[in-house]
């Protein structure tokens, strides 16, 4: 029923929907099978290029889409995920036939091609999952070619779990501390089971995504507004800061999200729906965290279904938006406050060129270069933001894709 599950959510992939948002493909499954086929079908599309790569030497003419899908299925469970083959290649054989006509005449095909992919011996020398097109070239022309095939290594190895604690709490047992901070689990986790996650000690929060709100620098009793806050990390450790904190979001559901981790936590913070570029405070705040809507190229370790849902369409509009909410936010905001501009994107279309076309829109802003514990110095760019990429932390596995910059205004 997982493997099932998995080539449901597989084509919903294929039909642009995200893995998070096909919840009707697994309703039938038992909880331990949701999680099973979730993990399936993620690890498929992380490593679909390596199992092509098996698969095409072995097939005389291209399957048709599903078929191949269970074909690319079953090598990355025998070849990554180390099951055993027979079991793997009896139950595709089982899916194919269940596909109507065409997967019954190709029953026999698939069971002949996994006997011979489930020999493979240079599985872990095979190169990683290519970045699409729509994306790969801008990244290459941005970092280099060994950085670009860097950050493709770093998307296949995944993302391990993240933690922020409040002050003063304890991690979990085994947590690895982190430069920066964070802390870090390694391994299969089941985090609500986890000491300390009832009682709201910490909350699961990507290392790089916890560093705009530290790059901010929230004081006891400063008036902080969090824009585009769901689902919550930031205004958590903003709250946790001691700042009276204003959580701003457009979408009530996603709010509701924010509402449900500052419950648990012990936090608490204003929350209002509203459009970020119409909404105007009734008194200026003294700093403001803008984490705006993105490409999210910085997810894919942990979104690796990303690439294949989206395809460049639209990141001119979403540039367009993150410099006119960046505006605003900067009209809102207190003559010399500081202002922390982030996206979780690797094109620095959306991060390193939004600040320098600000700066030039904006005299007198400037922009106060990063001094948090842990940041390496080659992290900080030129016009003195903080790039941060998936290579980074490879021995640690690790850290999304980011790009942040502290902004004080003129006083």
């Amino acid at each position: 029923m997982a493997r099932m599950g998995a080539l449901r959510l597989i084509q919903g992939v294929r039909q642009g929907r995200a893995l998070t948002d096909q919840p009707g493909a697994l309703r039938a499954l038992t909880v331990a099978d949701q999680a099973r086929a979730a993990r399936l079908a993620a690890e498929t599309l992380r490593h679909q290029g390596r199992a092509d790569r098996v698969i095409d030497p072995l097939v005389a003419r291209k399957p048709a889409p599903q078929i191949a899908d269970v074909l690319r299925l079953a090598v990355v469970e025998m070849l990554e995920l180390g099951a055993p083959a027979h079991g793997v290649v009896g139950a595709a054989v089982d899916l194919t036939r269940t596909l109507g006509k065409r997967g019954q005449a190709a029953a026999g095909m698939v069971n002949a091609v996994l006997r011979k992919a489930s020999g493979f011996a240079d599985w872990t020398a095979l190169p990683p999952q290519s970045l699409p097109e729509w994306l790969r070239p801008a990244l290459e022309e941005a970092y280099g070619p060994a950085i670009l095939t860097a950050i493709e290594a770093a998307h296949q190895q995944g993302a391990p779990i993240d933690l922020t604690l409040k002050p003063g709490a304890t991690p979990p047992p085994g947590a690895e501390a982190l430069p920066t901070g964070s802390f870090r689990l390694h391994g299969p986790v089941h985090v609500s089971a986890l000491p300390g996650y009832e009682a709201g000690d910490w909350w699961v929060q990507d290392a790089a995504a916890a560093l705009p709100a530290r790059l901010l620098d929230a004081q006891p009793g400063e008036r902080i507004v969090d824009l585009c806050a769901a689902p919550g990390g930031k205004t958590l450790q903003l709250a946790a800061a001691g700042a009276q904190v204003t959580a701003l979001d457009i979408s009530d559901a996603r709010l509701r999200r924010v509402t449900e981790n500052l419950t648990r936590c012990r936090l608490s913070a204003d929350l209002v729906t509203a459009d970020a570029l119409d909404w105007r405070p009734a008194t200026a705040p003294d700093a403001i965290l803008l984490d705006a809507p993105c490409s999210a190229t910085g997810t894919i370790r942990r979104h690796p279904d990303l690439p294949f849902i989206r395809d460049g369409h639209g990141i001119a509009e979403l540039i367009e938006l993150q410099a006119a909410m960046l505006d605003h936010a900067l009209s809102i905001l207190r003559p010399g406050g500081r202002l922390v501009f982030a996206t979780c994107s690797l094109i620095p279309d959306e991060g390193e060129v939004q600040i320098e076309e600000a700066l030039s829109r904006h005299p007198g802003l400037t922009v106060e270069r990063p001094t948090l514990p842990g940041i390496d110095p080659e992290w900080t760019t030129e016009e003195g933001g903080l790039r941060l990429r998936p290579d980074l932390w490879a021995d640690r596995g690790g850290m999304d894709g980011f790009y942040m910059a502290r902004l004080r205004k003129a006083g």
